[in-house]
């Protein structure tokens, strides 16, 4: 084990670490959050309970979909400007929040690997096994590479960074996740990143832009329903932790774009009355016909409005690309 707690070293891979934080740190103190969410008036759960570990091999299927536009579109950016990126920052370590499978960040690594800059690699995720394994693949695809993961939230991660190695640190935030924030979500995120990040640090940031409703609402109800299957997936990662009996055929996707909002969201409806318990929280839940519950929100952005956000939480926009649709935006902002 090194000096950081919880981290250990993998004797077969000399260039792996990983740091696991605690299990009840990552539980957010046991639930309060659902039982918040479930006792409200409209009933609400937390994003981030759809990602177990089958939850996150679920969303790599949906971000394969012919209807799910937003991999491919940022893909494509990533691909074509990477390169301008490892101009731009020279030798820096790579933290990415929410790294997943990082088949996007290939084309980051590509492009530093292909300019002989040094790299090193911090991807942070909630699903042990997914991390570790995409963790294990980059070394194997990289010679040169080193890979610290961390195993938690990104509030974890960003408390508790290793020390940084290299002359300078890039925060990577892709897939426009940063979408699934409310505004004071977004703001309080934002001040975590700026106070983790030195001054003159940079922050990678896709996100998902305006678009036509069609286009939108299609990518949240794909044909093959890997979506609904990811949804419904959040119930029964409930009734694991929180020793929960939701009947998964008692609900039913729904996904939809709220104009007032600029948003698309996810539901979950109830298809009967019934009523539902959480053993572990001591919780019982009663759901009516047709109610349903909010699970996720997507914002699509207007590129203008989100640069002067981070603006006013100490990142300045140094320059951003688009699709030649528009429909996606990579932003590379630097810390004040």
């Amino acid at each position: 084990m090194d000096k950081l707690a919880g981290t250990f070293r993998d004797p077969d891979v000399p260039r792996f670490r990983w740091t696991q934080f605690e299990a009840q740190a990552q539980e957010d103190d046991g639930g309060e959050d659902v039982i918040a969410g479930l006792s409200a008036t409209p009933k609400t759960l937390p994003a981030r309970y759809f990602y177990d570990d089958r939850g996150s091999i679920l969303f790599e299927r949906i971000t394969r979909l012919p209807e799910y536009y937003l991999t491919r579109t940022e893909l494509s950016l990533l691909e074509n400007r990477a390169r301008e990126v490892a101009a731009v920052t020279g030798p820096c370590e790579l933290l990415e929040l929410g790294s997943g499978s990082a088949r996007k960040t290939r084309a980051l690594i590509d492009a530093y690997d292909n300019k002989d800059l040094p790299l090193r690699y911090l991807p942070v995720d909630v699903s042990a096994g997914i991390l570790k394994d995409s963790s294990r693949g980059l070394i194997d695809a990289y010679p040169a590479l080193d890979v610290w993961a961390l195993v938690g939230t990104y509030e974890q991660a960003l408390a508790e960074l290793p020390p940084r190695e290299l002359d300078n640190r890039m925060a990577v935030f892709l897939g426009s996740t940063l979408g699934n924030l409310n505004s004071s979500e977004i703001a309080g995120f934002l001040e975590n990143v700026h106070q983790a990040l030195p001054g003159g640090s940079y922050f990678l940031v896709g996100l998902d832009l305006q678009k036509p409703v069609d286009i939108l609402e299609a990518a949240y109800n794909d044909s093959e329903g890997v979506t609904a299957a990811f949804n419904l997936n959040m119930l029964a990662h409930l009734n694991e932790r929180f020793e929960g009996d939701f009947d998964l055929t008692k609900f039913e996707h729904l996904a939809f774009y709220n104009p007032e909002e600029q948003q698309i969201e996810m539901h979950l409806r109830s298809r009967a009355d019934h009523e539902v318990r959480l053993g572990a929280l001591d919780l019982q839940v009663p759901f009516a016909e047709d109610e349903t519950m909010r699970t996720e929100i997507s914002r699509k952005f207007n590129l203008p409005d989100i640069i002067e956000t981070f603006a006013r939480h100490g990142f300045a926009a140094t320059q951003h690309w688009t699709d030649p649709n528009d429909w996606f935006a990579l932003i590379l902002f630097r810390s004040a």
